[in-house]
């Protein structure tokens, strides 16, 4: 068998899968290697620098699995650590490899879905305080405004397998009552973490059929498939034989019940360490 050299995907929980999933789907011939680091979620309520040296950590992890190209499927942590480790680490240690966020990506499809300029971001409050989506969006896009509203109890409640609940119902009601009391123009949603996806009935229960959803994962998937063409380089460096790694740096037992319902088919996790 050929040395791999799989593609690594990273999240602090399971919401990466959400974006993994979809780009196994789109390009199922390449490695993979997924690492979400569960011991320490969630993300989205810690301090920049947190998150950062979290997510440098699972970075150089996935480095040394291997990967020479590594997705942040997690917008916390592209928000708060993504151009730092871009623009400081790989310049310095890492010059032959790769690290893309989600955030990027999502906002360059802004432009051709929305008809009254007005988007409504939900995310966890770190991402929230970045003002990435409304950085990245004026750079691209300055004439769409950008609405945001924090939906911290949305995670927990994924997390815990509350989805399909009453519970699950009142909070995305609330989030998107207070979102769109900002403007009542809003034509489009982000759904700005990777878990929120798993909640999607309960979001169509309060949203009107006008309304568009962006799939953050269909747009990561879409946007790696296009690097990749771009960049040759680094597609002839990945290898390709369709297989999948799963690790986690919580107990993987428990890992492997949840990232099977994520995933859609049986998961079989390591346990990993990052320090």
């Amino acid at each position: 068998m050929s040395k791999l050299a799989p593609i690594g995907v990273f999240d602090s929980g399971f919401g990466g899968l959400t974006i993994l999933k979809k780009i196994v789907e789109r390009m199922p011939g390449y490695d993979y290697v997924f690492l979400g680091d569960n011991a320490r979620a969630p993300y989205g309520s810690r301090s920049f620098v947190t998150v950062y040296n979290y997510t440098l950590q699972a970075v150089k992890k996935l480095f040394e699995l291997g990967c020479p190209l590594v997705v942040l499927a997690c917008n916390t942590a592209s928000a708060k650590a993504l151009r730092t480790i871009q623009q400081e680490y790989l310049a310095k240690e890492a010059p032959q490899h790769r690290v893309l966020g989600i955030i990027r990506p999502t906002a360059e499809a802004l432009g051709g879905i929305t008809k009254t300029k007005k988007v409504g971001v939900l995310g966890t409050a770190g991402t929230v305080n970045s003002q990435s989506y409304i950085l990245e969006t004026a750079k691209l896009s300055p004439e769409i405004k950008i609405f945001q509203q924090a939906c911290p109890l949305l995670v927990p409640i994924v997390e815990n397998n509350e989805i399909d609940t009453p519970g699950a119902d009142f909070f995305v009601e609330k989030y998107l009552s207070q979102l769109f009391a900002q403007d009542s123009e809003i034509d489009t949603i982000v759904l700005g973490c990777t878990h929120y996806p798993l909640l999607i009935n309960s979001f169509k229960k309060f949203l009107s059929p006008d309304i568009h959803i962006v799939k953050q994962n269909e747009i990561v998937a879409h946007s790696l498939q296009d690097y990749l063409l771009r960049h040759p380089d680094m597609d002839a460096r990945l290898s390709k034989n369709s297989s999948i790694h799963y690790y986690t740096t919580d107990d993987s037992a428990l890992f492997d019940i949840s990232a099977s319902v994520f995933m859609g088919r049986q998961v079989r996790s390591g346990s990993i360490s990052l320090n």
